[in-house]
Formats: C-alpha cells, sequence, structure tokens
C-alpha cells in the first residue's frame, strides 16, 4: 500500500492526517508524487528504522500473515459470524493482558472510544468528556464525539504534557469522564511519571468522574511506567488498545473493562454498525501481533533511547545550530526530531540519501513547524535493532552534508 492510499484511507477532511503522516508533521503534501517516490525509496532501501505494514504489497501481507497465523490459533476451526469463534479469543486474551473483567472487539478505534464514553455518560449522568487539546479525537476524528455520539468535550489543557492533578481539580466545570491517551502522540508519544498518572487518576475520581484511558499505543508504556500492563490498565475504569499502531496488525481495536460496560458496549457496536459479519483476518493479525510483537516491545523502547541519544550526538557533532530530540529519553520507541531547515528540502534531500546509499533514518516526511523549522516523528522497531550509536551518527552527518549551504 502506497503512503498516499494510507494517508487517504487515514485522512478525516479537515486537512489533517493520522498515524502516517500526522502530529508534528501534520500538514498536506502537494501531490506530486513525492509520496509514493519516498515510499518507494524506503521500500529499497536495506537498512532503515521502521518498516510499517502500510508500505507493504498485499501478496506481502497475505504472506506475512500465512507464514505466522500458525501456532496462534487454530486454523481449522470456522471462521468468525458476528463476533464469535476467533473474535472472542482475541476479546479473552486482551481482557486477560490488561487485567479486565472482559474485552470487546471494534473494527476501530474511532468506534471503539465513542462507543465507551457513550456507556459511561449513561452511568454518570453526565455527557461532557475532559480531554487534552492534543487528543486524538481532538484533532484526527472530524469531532466525532460531539457530531455522533452525543458527548461534550471540554479541553482541559493544552500543554506538551498529559493534565496534571492540580489541572483536574481547578477545572471549572463538572465531567462526567476523563481521557487520557497513553501515550499523548502529537505531544511527542509522552507520557507521565507513573506517581503523577496515579494522582492524575485519583484527583478524577475525586470529582466523581470515571477515567478512560485512550490506550491505542498503551502496550509499549511498560517499560516507562516500570509496570506490568495489568497494573497500568488498574488505573483506570475502561481502557481502549488500538491492534495496528505497535502491534503491527491489519487492524482493529478493543474495549476492556467491567463486564457490565462491555456487554452494554456490544449492544453499541451493533447500532453503530460495527457487527461485521466476519473479521477472521483482523483477528488472526492481532493474536499474531499480541504473540510475536507485543513481548519485543521493550526491546524497540530501550534501542530507540539508544538511537535518540545518537541523534543528539550526531547534530552536535554536524555543528547544527539548533536541534531537538523530544523527549530528550523517549518514552516509548517513538519520539520527535526538530531542525532548523526547510521541511520540504530535508523531505527531498533525506529522500534521495535513501535512493543513493540504501539506508533511511526519518521514513516520513518533514513537516512545517515554524519559519525554518522541520519536525519528524522517528520510530524504531525490528528493523532498527541491527542499528548501532555510530551507524546513526553515520547517516545523520551524511544527511547533513547534502544539505544547501
Amino acid at each position: 500500500m502506497s503512503d498516499r492510499t494510507q494517508e487517504a484511507a487515514e485522512r478525516h477532511g479537515d486537512g489533517t492526517a493520522t498515524d502516517t503522516e500526522a502530529g508534528a508533521t501534520a500538514g498536506a503534501e502537494p501531490a506530486d508524487g513525492g509520496q509514493e517516490r519516498r515510499a518507494a525509496a524506503w521500500r529499497a532501501a536495506r537498512r532503515v528504522l521502521w518498516r510499517p505494514s502500510f508500505r507493504d504489497t498485499v501478496r506481502e501481507r497475505l504472506t506475512w500473515l500465512a507464514e505466522n497465523a500458525e501456532g496462534v490459533y487454530d486454523l481449522d476451526r470456522p471462521v468468525d459470524m458476528y463476533g464469535d469463534g476467533i473474535v472472542e479469543t482475541v476479546e479473552e486474551r486482551v481482557a486477560d493482558l490488561l487485567g479486565q473483567e472482559a474485552a470487546v472487539f471494534f473494527p476501530t478505534g474511532t468506534m471503539a472510544q465513542q462507543v465507551a464514553l457513550r456507556c459511561w455518560a449513561g452511568r454518570t449522568g453526565n455527557t461532557t468528556v475532559a480531554v487534552h487539546a492534543l487528543s486524538h479525537p481532538e484533532v484526527h476524528e472530524r469531532h466525532a464525539f460531539s457530531q455522533v455520539s452525543g458527548l461534550r468535550p471540554v479541553r482541559v489543557t493544552d500543554g506538551q504534557r498529559l493534565p496534571t492533578a492540580a489541572e483536574i481539580r481547578d477545572f471549572d466545570e463538572p465531567f462526567g469522564a476523563l481521557m487520557l491517551e497513553l501515550p499523548l502522540r502529537d505531544a511527542g508519544f509522552v507520557l507521565p511519571s507513573w506517581e503523577e498518572l496515579s494522582e492524575t487518576v485519583e484527583a478524577a475520581r475525586e470529582r466523581d468522574a470515571v477515567v478512560h484511558f485512550d490506550g491505542a499505543r498503551l502496550w509499549e508504556c511498560t517499560t516507562h511506567f516500570g509496570r506490568p500492563l495489568e497494573e497500568i490498565a488498574g488505573l483506570a475504569d475502561s481502557v481502549y488498545v488500538s491492534f495496528y499502531k505497535s502491534l503491527g496488525g491489519l487492524g482493529g481495536a478493543a474495549v476492556a473493562g467491567p463486564r457490565t460496560l462491555v456487554d452494554e458496549a456490544k449492544a453499541w457496536r451493533h447500532r453503530y454498525g460495527g457487527m461485521v459479519l466476519q473479521q477472521f483476518p483482523t483477528a488472526l493479525a492481532a493474536l499474531v501481533g499480541l504473540e510475536r510483537e507485543l513481548p519485543r516491545l521493550p526491546e524497540y523502547v530501550a534501542h530507540a533511547r539508544v538511537v535518540a541519544a545518537a541523534l543528539r550526538e550526531g547534530f552536535a557533532e554536524a555543528g547544527v545550530p539548533w536541534a531537538r530530540v523530544h523527549p530528550e529519553q523517549p518514552h516509548t520507541h517513538q519520539f520527535q526530531v526538530w531542525l532548523p531547515y526547510d521541511a520540504d528540502v530535508l523531505t527531498e534531500v533525506g529522500t534521495a540519501q535513501v535512493e543513493e546509499t540504501g539506508a533511511g533514518l526519518f521514513g516520513q516526511r518533514w513537516g512545517h513547524a515554524g519559519p525554518g523549522l522541520a519536525s519528524t516523528e522517528v520510530t524504531v522497531d525490528a528493523a532498527g535493532l541491527e542499528w548501532t550509536a555510530e551507524d546513526v551518527r553515520s547517516v545523520v552527518k551524511d544527511l547533513l552534508e547534502r544539505l544547501p549551504r
């Protein structure tokens, strides 16, 4: 699938994309073939930090699924019908991993979170949901909370961090639910400390509000918090997780929480059009991700910190007047890089570097972050584990030498 196709699939009509070319790099790219060229260069590269599945061909994705499916599920069992069979297996697996009573499978995270928070609104009698201004539903979902689900989002803060306990306690109007995105992607995949998160949750409970975790990328938070998944999820009343953002699946999501909430969510899933006849490819891919990729995420996080340090060193050695790796020590296996150059120039030079050398650090285009300032996101997965710090510094040096003076 090309970058253009993926971007179109995740674009929401307001000029912003979600999980491929957005966040710090948001903004439309001219339809000049640049995306296809960059995708081709990245696919042909011998060494990259990240090989996203959305750049695979249909044949490659089918082959991946067939090669990895054996052993994660009995392939001789019947296919699913409207949420039974393998879908139920995924739900049970997620509930067990997160230490929750039950879980419900959804085709998309956008649907999953609307349903979960709509259910909580019915229980609390309050449709107001406290969110961060940079949270995914606020930035990337065309105001779905208010336009589709009758929810009223209110922005607690727009800081480049998660809301604090003080901000929750001092917020000047009541809310029925607090939604916390872990990690907060558009702020740089940032997380609070465990103590800060616990205090923020407690502050919401003091206000008689429920707490819902937008955990699309919750899977990779264990290293930063130093806690297992079930303890992290146990802070919240409900948790949403994605099966493709970190696990490499075909799509899909789940909400985990009390069994009564999950039962009601299944009813609303039907009403929202989420009772799909058969979802076995997506469910099977989710099981593959949980079995094969989930155990490797701590390794990716650890190596992302090596890469981030090497990038900072490379920028300093090259004499870049100002550069930032954010966070300096990544909280997950993803982080932001900011450089004082034109975004279009960095994108063009970076693409040429990959084409000519077969090595690439920055898989996504650079976005305009201000006059003469560009930013991008860096992801480290299995492909990046072979990179040493010296490898990173060398490629940084080559990239910067290619920039026009």
